[in-house]
């Protein structure tokens, strides 16, 4: 079964390069800013050392930023008296703040070095691969050269970015209408594998479920116990980890733990019983090398996903806003 999966997923990532994309280039800032991997990769361990769940929210932070209109750093930009932002959006709120302090870090370090050269959308992609790869997850290729956009509306969130309680076939779509297929769906799901995710996200699964069941009889009973443990004071919205197992580990246990019935959200657990991602889910959780391989080519995908280029975008000076309204204040964001 592994060979022809395999097979499948990287025949379709050969689409990957299209005349966009193309523009971007790995050695992008050899010559304009010579140190700026090094840079990045010194913020990133101080700050993964020091944080360690820092690593899972950059990751989120990545995602949810290309997601929704491409790999922008959109997502970076802060509300202003005149327009709310995507970060201030329901889905984005639990976004942590140590996700956003790396890039801050980063940046201001480069700005320091390079000054006006590395966007922040480049530094985003660049972080997020090396914390992966700090916490045990593969490495890969990150091609440079995006652009900052302009402009950042939290109106633009909804549809783009996958809920707990969404059925199988909505996610699926939505990873479709990205150019994603079906396995780049369950292996880039299988980033749950690191993080935690609140008991908001999922206790309707532990309490009064159906009229038949108090929890959801596709959860693991004593899994279920602990869970209904933390989250039965309903006076805080405690977190659990994503991955009960090895939590701060990179690894393919995420997989492992949905054919046990440990699946923290709905959506996890989904994939188990979903006749197009169960294949994927069982082949990454015998195959860790090829949960790898399939994460790593759907990342380098996802990075590229209309991207800003030359006059599309700027280089923010920083990345909470735009160079315009650091001129004028007043300015209403992508006006």
């Amino acid at each position: 079964m592994a060979l022809p999966l395999l097979s499948i997923f990287l025949f379709s990532s050969l689409t990957l390069f299209s005349l966009t994309e193309s523009k971007l280039n790995v050695d992008y800032y050899n010559k304009t800013c010579p140190q700026f991997e090094k840079i990045i990769q010194q913020i990133v361990v101080d700050k993964q050392l020091a944080a360690p769940t820092t690593a899972a929210g950059a990751l989120r932070l990545f995602f949810h930023d290309c997601m929704v209109g491409g790999c922008d750093a959109s997502l970076l930009i802060s509300s202003n008296s005149f327009s709310q932002a995507e970060r201030d959006t329901d889905i984005n709120l639990s976004l942590p703040g140590d996700a956003y302090d790396v890039v801050t870090r980063a940046k201001t370090a480069l700005e320091l070095q390079c000054p006006g050269i590395v966007s922040c959308a480049d530094i985003l992609a660049v972080a997020t691969r090396d914390l992966i790869t700090m916490v045990g997850g593969p490495f890969y290729k990150i091609r440079l050269g995006r652009k900052d956009s302009f402009e950042s509306y939290a109106k633009d969130v909804e549809g783009h970015i996958a809920r707990p309680n969404m059925t199988m076939d909505t996610i699926i779509n939505m990873f479709a209408s990205k150019k994603l297929n079906v396995q780049e769906m369950v292996a880039l799901m299988g980033a749950h594998t690191i993080g935690f995710s609140h008991c908001s996200e999922f206790s309707k699964r532990l309490f009064k479920f159906s009229q038949t069941s108090e929890f959801d009889p596709t959860m693991n009973p004593t899994y279920v116990q602990a869970l209904q443990t933390l989250c039965g004071n309903n006076t805080k919205d405690m977190a659990a980890f994503n991955d009960v197992m090895t939590p701060g580990k990179f690894d393919n246990m995420y997989f492992i733990n949905l054919q046990k019935g440990l699946g923290l959200l709905a959506s996890d657990q989904a994939m188990i019983y979903e006749q197009r991602t169960k294949p994927f889910v069982e082949l990454y959780a015998k195959d860790q090398d090829a949960f790898f391989k399939a994460f790593a080519h759907a990342m380098e995908k996802v990075s590229v996903y209309k991207v800003k280029l030359g006059k599309m975008g700027e280089v923010r000076r920083r990345c909470d806003v735009v160079n315009q309204l650091q001129v004028n204040p007043n300015k209403k964001i992508g006006s």
